[in-house]
C-alpha cells in the first residue's frame, strides 16, 4: 500500500494491480421524492458519509472530504475483520441513542482519539450502514451498474453473516416504500436518495438524487445579521414553557424582496432583551461567531426547516425563508421543545 504525502488519495498495489480509493459519488437535490421507473430508492440517514476500505489487515475510513476518521472509531476498525479482504464500501456512520440516530453523539466521537476514543466507543458504539460496494475481494466494482453492485453487496452480507456494527441499508424500487420511509424522521431518516439501476459508480459526479424532508413552521425573529435597513439572515427563536426565548436556528440568506419587506417592521431591541450577552455561531459545529443586531421578538415569520436537529432541539441546517406572518401573534408560534 502507498499513501501520498498530503494524506489524500490512498493507492493499493497488489500482484501488479493498482486500485485507488475513489471520491464519493454525490447527489443533486430534487423537490419531490418521486421514484421514476428504472430507479431505486434508499433512506438518507442522519450520520457521517464515509468510504471504508480494508486491505491486508488495515482499514482506511475516509469522510466525504477525505479526512481520515479511523482513529476516532476503533470499534469499526476492530470489526473490519468480518469483511472480505481488499473490499471497499460506501456508507453512513451513525450512533444510536435509544430509538433514534444521535448525530450529536457521533460528532462528539469524531473529536476523540487513542484511549479516549476507545472509552467513548464502549458508551456510544458506532454502526456503519453500507449502501454501496466499490471493491470486492480485490475486484473493482465501480464500473458495474448499481443493480449489480447492490446484489453483490447483499450477497456479501449474507455470505459473511455480517453483524453489528455492519448494517445493510434498505433499497427498493417500490414508490410506496419510499413514501413510507419519509415518515421515519423521528428515528433519524432525513429523506431519500434515488439511484439509477443501470448507472455505474461515478466518483465526484452528481448522478444521484436527494430529497430531504422539510417542515414549514413559524418562529420569532430575535436578531438579524446585516443592517436593520437590509437584513441578510434572521436568527429565530421560540418561547419555552417557562416563557424564556430560546434560539432555535438561523435562516439562509434572505431574498432581496424579503429583506425589503422586513426592514420597515423590525424594531431595535430595548433594554432587557433575553439574548443580551449571547453569542451565536456561524453554523452548526462552527467556532466562528456572528455579528448580530438584536431586535424585539414580536415579528412572526414562516420558514422551511429540515428535520435534522441537535440534542438541544435546534435546527442543524439553516431554514429557508417562506413569508411574513403578520396575521400571527408571538403566542401563536409553537413552543420550543428541548432547547437549553
Amino acid at each position: 500500500m502507498v499513501e501520498y504525502p498530503d494524506g489524500g488519495t490512498t493507492v493499493w498495489k497488489r500482484s501488479g494491480v493498482t486500485w485507488t480509493l475513489p471520491e464519493p459519488m454525490l447527489t443533486t437535490p430534487v423537490p419531490t421524492p418521486d421514484l421514476p421507473p428504472g430507479w431505486a430508492g434508499e433512506p438518507k440517514w442522519d450520520g457521517f458519509r464515509a468510504l471504508l476500505h480494508t486491505d491486508s489487515g488495515r482499514m482506511v475510513l475516509r469522510s466525504r472530504r477525505g479526512t481520515e476518521m479511523a482513529p476516532a472509531f476503533p470499534d469499526i476498525a476492530a470489526a473490519a475483520v468480518q469483511l472480505p479482504d481488499a473490499t471497499a464500501l460506501d456508507g453512513e456512520l451513525v450512533v444510536r441513542e435509544h430509538d433514534r440516530l444521535a448525530f450529536e453523539r457521533l460528532q462528539n466521537r469524531l473529536q476523540r482519539h487513542s484511549s479516549a476514543a476507545a472509552r467513548v466507543a464502549e458508551e456510544w458504539p458506532a454502526h456503519f450502514i453500507a449502501f454501496d460496494l466499490l471493491r470486492l475481494s480485490g475486484t473493482d466494482t465501480t464500473g458495474w451498474p448499481y443493480k449489480r453492485r447492490r446484489a453483490a453487496l447483499e450477497s456479501m452480507f449474507t455470505a459473511r453473516r455480517l453483524a453489528a456494527p455492519w448494517t445493510l441499508s434498505p433499497s427498493t424500487t417500490n414508490p410506496d416504500t419510499v413514501r413510507e420511509w419519509l415518515t421515519w424522521t423521528s428515528v433519524g431518516v432525513e429523506g431519500v436518495v434515488l439511484k439509477r439501476l443501470n448507472e455505474p459508480y461515478r466518483p465526484a459526479a452528481r448522478g444521484w438524487r436527494k430529497y430531504k424532508v422539510r417542515e414549514t413552521t413559524e418562529a420569532l425573529v430575535g436578531a438579524i445579521t446585516g443592517p436593520l435597513s437590509a437584513p441578510r439572515t434572521l436568527l429565530l427563536g421560540r418561547y419555552d414553557d417557562q416563557e424564556r426565548l430560546q434560539f432555535i436556528g438561523r435562516t439562509t440568506t434572505l431574498p432581496h424582496t424579503a429583506g425589503t419587506a422586513l426592514a420597515g417592521l423590525l424594531t431595535p431591541a430595548r433594554a432587557g432583551h433575553p439574548w443580551i450577552g449571547w453569542s451565536f455561531s456561524a453554523g452548526w459545529g462552527s467556532r466562528e461567531t456572528l455579528d448580530v443586531t438584536l431586535v424585539e421578538p414580536d415579528l412572526v415569520v414562516e420558514v422551511g426547516a429540515d428535520v435534522a436537529r441537535d440534542a438541544a432541539g435546534r435546527w442543524r441546517h439553516p431554514a429557508r425563508w417562506h413569508r411574513l406572518r403578520t396575521d400571527l401573534a408571538p403566542s401563536d408560534v409553537p413552543r420550543a421543545t428541548g432547547c437549553t
